[in-house]
């Protein structure tokens, strides 16, 4: 028998939001690169010694995704976005649970906004989770974009192409969200807000 042509990205979401449980299983390959990068960029922020381990990271996103279930996902920068934010909450909840006594010096991630380079400075993924919560509170866009941003490393266009918003309204918001970050968070730390990056 022929081999049958390869689906793509597209193709295998559609399936997917129609009930097609395996079409996750097809995805996923087709991802995974950007997911073990996205990963690898969280955990190279973490502190020094910890124990989760890149492919470890990915594969507990892949089961939330799994467990969540299908959804409305518009396109692959989209999906990618989603799997951030699930590994984002993966390093929270495993933040929580290993948070040391010193009131999460241990547990900080890098938020410099180029995932090649990381930041000299750190942020307690706690403390930013927290922030994020407060933000969403308020202005759910500003926090979704930050999600999009830095957690999904979507570019400025790319977030007005999920969200269906102009380029010039997702730059604005993204810079209110960084100020207002850095404030709040910056209570918390000596003055010394989160490193959000320049742009």
């Amino acid at each position: 028998m022929p081999e049958l042509p390869p689906q793509s990205v597209s193709e295998l979401l559609d399936k997917w939001k129609a009930g097609d449980r395996e079409a996750l299983n097809a995805l996923v390959p087709l991802i995974y690169n950007e997911l073990h990068a996205l990963a690898h960029h969280y955990l190279r922020g973490e502190r020094s010694g910890h124990t989760l381990q890149t492919t470890a990271l990915v594969n507990e996103a892949y089961l939330r995704l799994v467990k969540q279930g299908p959804f409305q996902t518009q396109n692959r920068e989209h999906l990618v976005a989603v799997a951030a934010r699930l590994m984002r909450q993966i390093l929270v909840d495993y933040a929580r649970t290993h948070r040391a006594a010193k009131r999460g010096a241990e547990c900080r991630v890098e938020l410099g906004e180029d995932l090649e380079q990381p930041q000299p400075r750190g942020t307690d993924v706690v403390a930013l989770d927290d922030a994020l919560k407060q933000l969403s509170q308020f202005d759910p866009q500003q926090s979704l974009i930050v999600e999009l941003r830095f957690f999904g490393g979507l570019t400025v266009e790319e977030i007005a192409a999920v969200l269906g918003v102009s380029a010039a309204t997702i730059g604005r918001d993204w810079s209110m969200a960084k100020a207002w970050l850095s404030r709040e968070m910056g209570r918390g730390t000596d003055g010394q807000g989160a490193a959000m990056g320049k742009d």
